[in-house]
Parts: structure tokens; C-alpha cells; sequence
């Protein structure tokens, strides 16, 4: 059986505590994927792996999934809606279910916040966070490093905006812990309802936050402003948003960048969605070598 210290050097529970040099080796490994031209290498044909997610997902549940059948593991999609978890099995049953029917890691996204790290402590395979509630998404982070070095070269002096619904951006916390191991200056642009004065950056306006090497708006959550903080889609769209005006004022080597989904004509504008500044399909592209060395990572 993996020791807790070596099961815990496997597993991807955040970018927070994970250090510059493991987050440096992933992103290497993922250059390494990233240039193989094979579509199957198939060095964890042994391993069995469970995408469980207790949360919506499309994007990332096929990348992982994508990242790891290209490595040719066995994989076990589970989908909480059509679980036993609707007819009350906790997550930690699920979990260890499927544990003991001989998973090698399981990759796990949910809602609630503390969750994840309490199952880790609880279970003897290697766990991958695929996003929990508000509190990180270390692979979307990683992705997005591995995209804004290919792009500049280094992170180094880097400036990155991140723009909109900061308060439930999970994405924005792990962008925001890793850039700044890496030197890079984050800024942070929202309304004053979806800011999250406790995390260490400096928030700025439109005008100044559109002044930057990366630009990177964030999906407006709509099924999490239950509370009216959104007073509509139209009136962010001319605050926050992305236009075709504010993208044509860009400087010529600003890169756009968006975790998706996005809404298009919210955030930003459908025509400034592929324009040629624009990363945001480069960085789905990127997530299946980044998502392939954190499995390799994790079972090997």
C-alpha cells in the first residue's frame, strides 16, 4: 500500500500548497505530451482510473478522460446524477466504493468546499481535484500557465488581469497562488458584489486592467447569483465585458484568454471569442497534455 507521504506527492489537491518546482515539472512533462504525436502511448494500460463528478462538467470531464484513454488507462466515467448519491450515499461511500473495487486514482469534482481534502485523508489512492466549489481548479490553473508560457516564453514579469466573477472563481484562485510562485503580477477586475478581498491582489479598473499581457475573463456564473447580484447579462456586458471596442484597443501582443464555458456576449463578445488574440480554444487544446502528465503523475 502507497505511504501517506508518497500517496500525497501523487495526488492534485491544489496549487495553493504545491511548490514552484512541482508545478515547473508538471509543465515540462506536459511539453513532453504536448509534442508527442501519437494518439495513444499507452504506459498506464494497467491502471484503473474513475472520473467522478458530483458536479456538472463537460469540458473537463472529456479532457481528463481524452488525457487519460491517450495513455491508455481504464476508465470508469461516474455521473452523480444518475447515482446513488440522489438516493442519499454520501460522497465518502462513493469514493470508497469505488476504491474498494480496485481504482488506481480518481479524479473528483464537487460543490462543497473541504470536502476533498478530508477524503484524502481517508482514502489510499491518489485524488485529483477537478475543481471543488469556490476553492481551486489545479489543472485548469496549470493549463493556463502551460498556455501563457508557450506564449511568452516565461512567467517571469508577467502581467495578467483577471476579470469578473471573482467571489465564486475558483480558476482565479488557483491562477492567482500559481502565477505569483512564478513572479508574475495578478490583478484583479470585478464588480464590488463578486470581489474576494480576502485574496492578495490589488483590484483595478476596466481601462487599467485591459492594460496587461494576459487578459483572462472569467465565465459569469449564473447559476450561482441566486441572489440577484447580477442585475442583468446586458448592463455586465458594458461594464465588464470583453467588446469588440474594448478588444480593438488591446495591445497587439495582449493575449485573451477565458476558462470556458463562455457566454458569449456576456463576458465577451462572440466575434472577440476566436479573434486572433484570442487563446481560449489553444487553451482546451492544452489541458489534455497538462491533465496527461498530472495522471502520469498520479500512477507512476
Amino acid at each position: 500500500m502507497m505511504t501517506m507521504t508518497k500517496l500525497k506527492e501523487r495526488s492534485l489537491l491544489g496549487l495553493k500548497d504545491l511548490s514552484r518546482g512541482e508545478i515547473e515539472s508538471i509543465l515540462d512533462r506536459a511539453a513532453y505530451w504536448a509534442a508527442r504525436e501519437e494518439k495513444l502511448i499507452p504506459v498506464l494500460n494497467s491502471r484503473f482510473v474513475a472520473n467522478m463528478f458530483f458536479e456538472n462538467s463537460t469540458r473537463t470531464r472529456f479532457s481528463f478522460e481524452m488525457a487519460e484513454k491517450r495513455l491508455g488507462a481504464q476508465v470508469l466515467n461516474f455521473a452523480a446524477a444518475a447515482s446513488s448519491v440522489e438516493k442519499g450515499e454520501s460522497i465518502y461511500d462513493t469514493v470508497k466504493t469505488l476504491e474498494s473495487m480496485g481504482i488506481d486514482a480518481g479524479v473528483i469534482r464537487l460543490k462543497p468546499v473541504g470536502v476533498l481534502q478530508e477524503l484524502a485523508g481517508k482514502i489510499s489512492v491518489p485524488l485529483i481535484n477537478a475543481g471543488d466549489g469556490n476553492n481551486e481548479h489545479p489543472t485548469q490553473g496549470l493549463l493556463d500557465l502551460f498556455t501563457m508560457k508557450r506564449r511568452f516564453g516565461t512567467l517571469q514579469g508577467l502581467t495578467v488581469s483577471i476579470i469578473g466573477d471573482i467571489s465564486h472563481s475558483r480558476v482565479a484562485r488557483s491562477d492567482l497562488w500559481a502565477l505569483q510562485k512564478f513572479g508574475a503580477e495578478v490583478k484583479f477586475c470585478a464588480p464590488p458584489n463578486m470581489q474576494a478581498p480576502e485574496l492578495d491582489a490589488p483590484y483595478v479598473s476596466m481601462d487599467e486592467a485591459l492594460k496587461s499581457d494576459v487578459v483572462m475573463m472569467l465565465r459569469v456564473q449564473l447559476e450561482r447569483h441566486e441572489t440577484g447580484m447580477l442585475k442583468s447579462a446586458e448592463e455586465y456586458r458594458a461594464q465588464y465585458g470583453l467588446t469588440e471596442e474594448r478588444a480593438a484597443k488591446l495591445s497587439r501582443h495582449t493575449l485573451i484568454m477565458h476558462p470556458a464555458p463562455v457566454n458569449r456576449n456576456v463576458e465577451i463578445d462572440d466575434s472577440v471569442v476566436e479573434c486572433e488574440q484570442s487563446a481560449i480554444f489553444t487553451q482546451m487544446s492544452n489541458g489534455v497534455p497538462v491533465r496527461m502528465a498530472v495522471m502520469e503523475r498520479a500512477l507512476l
